[in-house]
C-alpha cells in the first residue's frame, strides 16, 4: 500500500488553500469593482434625468426647457434647422406673447422676446427715449451697417433721418420716384418678364424683383444706375455680397459674442464669410460715391442738379463744420440700399406666392384693376387702351387700387420683410403686460410672430384674407403701427412708407394686368434667416400672358 508523505500533503493542502483564498480575493474585488461602476452609472443616469425632468418642467413657466449652463441655448439650435420664425411664434403664443429667453452662463443670448401691441407701443413711442437700438446691436451690424440709420441712435440718427425726411417729402424728390420707377417698369421688368415666355423658361422672380428695387434705390438715392434688371440677368457682384453679409451679420445675434469675435479673430466660418461679401459691398459704395463726387464736379455733367439723398448728405458739415468721411457716406449708402432695395422685393415676392395660393384674390385686383382704368377717356368701345407702349398706371389711379393694397398689407402681415427687431433698456422699467426690465436688457420684438397671434388678429390670423383690411364702403383702412409693424412705429416709422406701397402697388398692378404668375410645381419655399425675409431657394415660376378676351370681361363688368 503506498502512503503519501505527510509534508507533501501539508505542502499542498497549504497551495491549495492559498489558490482558493487569492481566487476568492480577486472574485470578490472584480465583484467590487463591478458594482462601483454600476453604483456610479445608476447615480449619472439618475442625475441626468433628474436635471431632464427639471428642466423640461420649466418649460411650462418659462416656454423652453432651462439646462444647466447652457439655458435654452439647445432649443435654439434646433430652430435654427429648421423655421426659426414659427418657432418663436409658437413659444410666443404658449407664453400669451412675452417670454424671457435665457442663453448659457456668461453669454450675450439673453433678453425679452414679445409680440405684445401694449408692449411695441410703449417701447417704440411711449418709452421711445429709454429703447434705443442700443451698443449691443451695433457693435454686432457695425461691420456692415457702419453708423448709418438703420443701427444709429441719439444726435447721429436724428441728423440722417431729418435730412431723408426734407428730401423724401420734396415735389422734386417725388417726382424723380414715379419717374424713375415707370421708366424701369416699362423698360427692363416688363421686357425681362415678356423674354421668359419668348423661351418658354422658368424665372426667379424673387431674384428679378431684387434687381428692380435695387436700380431703383441706386437712382433715387445716389444719382446713379447700376442697369441691374436687363435681358440675360447679368451677374450683378454687389447682389450677391450683400445677401451673403446680411446672412452671416444675422447668424452673430444667434451666437454668443465671445464666439463669434474669436471666430471673427481667426477668420473662421460666417465670419470669414462676412469679410468676403463686405469687400463686394464696400467696393460697390466706394465707387458710387467716387463716380458721383465726379458729376458734381463736373460743371457739364446735367447729373449734378439731380436730387438724391447722397448728394445731400455729401453737401452737409458734420459738428466740426468738415464735410462727411466717406465713411459716412459708405454707411448712408448701405442702409438706404437695405431700406429700399429689400423691403419692397422681398414682400412683393411672398405676395405673389400667396396670389398663387388665393387665385380668388388675384380675380378680385384685376377686377378692380380694369375698373379703375377702364373710367380712362382714352377707352374705346372694344375696352382697348390708347397707348404706344402699352398701359401705363397714373398715380391718382395707383391711389384709387384699395383691394390691391389691402392684399399687399394682408402679405406683409403674414411675411413681413424685417421679421424681427432689436431694442436695448437704457434704464430699469416695467412692460404694460408687467415684465420687469433690467436696464440693459435686450428686447426683440418678433414682428413675423404677431401676425400669427390670435389675441391680435383672431382665429384666422394664419389665413391670407385682404378684406380685413377694407371697410363696408370696400375702401383701404390702415391699421396701428403697433398691431402692424412692418413699417415700424413711433420716431422711427418708415420714411419711404408711402412710397413702397406706390412702388409695389405699381409694379404689382403692371404685371397682374399683363401676365398670369405660376409657381412652379414643388418648388420649397421657406423664409432665410437674414436681417430680410428672403425666400431661401428664390421664386422660381412660369408666366404667361393673359388673352384680350380675358380683360374685355373684366372692362365690361
Amino acid at each position: 500500500m503506498n502512503i503519501m508523505n505527510p509534508t507533501t500533503t501539508t505542502t499542498t493542502n497549504t497551495n491549495f488553500t492559498a489558490f482558493i483564498s487569492a481566487n476568492t480575493a480577486g472574485t470578490a474585488t472584480g465583484n467590487f469593482a463591478f458594482f462601483r461602476h454600476v453604483h456610479f452609472f445608476e447615480v449619472f443616469a439618475a442625475l441626468f434625468v433628474f436635471i431632464a425632468i427639471n428642466s423640461l418642467r420649466q418649460k411650462r413657466r418659462q416656454g423652453l426647457p432651462v439646462w444647466p449652463i447652457l439655458g435654452m441655448l439647445p432649443s435654439l439650435a434646433v430652430a435654427l434647422q429648421t423655421n426659426m420664425y414659427e418657432w418663436i411664434s409658437d413659444v410666443l403664443r404658449s407664453q400669451n406673447g412675452t417670454f424671457r429667453f435665457k442663453g448659457p452662463w456668461f453669454s450675450s443670448l439673453n433678453c425679452i422676446v414679445t409680440a405684445d401691441p401694449r408692449n411695441l407701443e410703449y417701447l417704440l413711442k411711449t418709452k421711445f427715449p429709454n429703447f434705443p437700438k442700443g451698443p449691443y446691436f451695433r457693435d454686432t451690424v457695425r461691420d456692415l451697417l457702419g453708423d448709418g440709420i438703420f443701427s444709429a441712435d441719439d444726435e447721429t440718427w436724428q441728423r440722417q433721418r431729418k435730412t431723408a425726411s426734407i428730401e423724401f417729402h420734396s415735389a422734386k424728390f417725388r417726382n424723380l420716384t414715379t419717374e424713375s420707377l415707370r421708366e424701369l417698369v416699362h423698360n427692363r421688368l416688363l421686357p425681362v418678364l415678356e423674354d421668359s415666355i419668348k423661351q418658354l423658361a422658368e424665372i426667379d422672380l424673387q431674384e428679378v424683383l431684387l434687381r428692380l428695387t435695387f436700380d431703383n434705390v441706386c437712382m433715387m438715392a445716389f444719382g446713379v444706375d447700376p442697369g441691374c434688371l436687363q435681358k440675360g440677368l447679368p451677374q450683378i457682384p454687389f447682389a450677391k455680397a450683400f445677401e451673403d453679409a446680411t446672412e452671416a451679420t444675422v447668424f452673430r445675434f444667434v451666437t454668443p459674442t465671445c464666439v463669434w469675435k474669436a471666430m471673427r479673430y481667426f477668420n473662421l466660418g460666417m465670419e470669414k464669410k462676412l469679410k468676403e461679401s463686405l469687400r463686394g459691398v464696400d467696393e460697390f459704395a466706394e465707387d458710387v460715391i467716387q463716380t458721383r463726387k465726379k458729376e458734381l464736379c463736373s460743371r457739364c455733367d446735367e447729373k449734378k442738379t439731380r436730387s438724391d439723398l447722397l448728394t445731400v448728405f455729401m453737401g452737409l458739415k458734420n459738428e466740426e463744420g468738415e464735410a462727411f468721411s466717406d465713411k459716412f457716406l459708405r454707411d448712408i449708402c448701405v442702409n438706404f440700399i437695405l431700406a429700399g432695395r429689400d423691403t419692397s422685393s422681398v414682400a412683393l415676392s411672398w405676395f405673389f406666392w400667396l396670389l398663387d395660393q388665393n387665385p380668388e384674390v388675384e380675380e378680385k385686383i384685376l377686377k378692380e384693376i380694369c375698373k379703375i382704368v377702364g373710367e380712362r377717356e382714352e377707352v374705346d368701345k372694344k375696352g382697348e387702351i390708347i397707348s404706344e407702349s402699352g398701359l401705363v398706371f397714373r398715380l391718382e389711379e395707383i391711389k384709387k387700387m384699395d383691394y390691391l393694397q389691402a392684399a399687399i398689407s394682408e402679405a406683409l402681415r403674414l411675411y413681413p420683410s424685417v421679421p424681427v427687431d432689436h431694442k436695448e433698456v437704457v434704464e430699469d422699467d416695467k412692460f404694460p403686460d408687467g415684465t420687469e426690465l433690467k436696464k440693459g436688457t435686450k428686447v426683440v420684438y418678433a414682428i413675423y410672430a404677431m401676425g400669427r397671434m390670435g389675441a391680435i388678429w383672431g382665429k384666422d390670423c394664419r389665413e391670407y384674407k385682404p378684406g380685413r383690411w377694407l371697410g363696408r364702403d370696400g375702401r383701404y383702412m390702415s391699421e396701428s403701427a403697433y398691431k402692424f409693424t412692418a413699417f415700424n412705429g413711433g420716431p422711427r416709422l418708415c420714411l419711404g412708407k408711402d412710397f413702397a406701397y406706390y412702388q409695389m402697388k405699381f409694379v404689382a398692378a403692371s404685371i397682374i394686368y399683363r401676365y398670369r404668375v405660376k409657381v412652379v410645381e414643388n418648388h420649397p419655399v421657406v423664409p432665410k434667416l437674414a436681417l430680410t425675409m428672403y425666400m431661401k431657394h428664390g421664386l422660381k415660376v412660369n408666366l404667361s400672358r393673359r388673352d384680350e378676351s380675358e380683360l374685355q370681361i373684366y372692362f365690361k363688368g
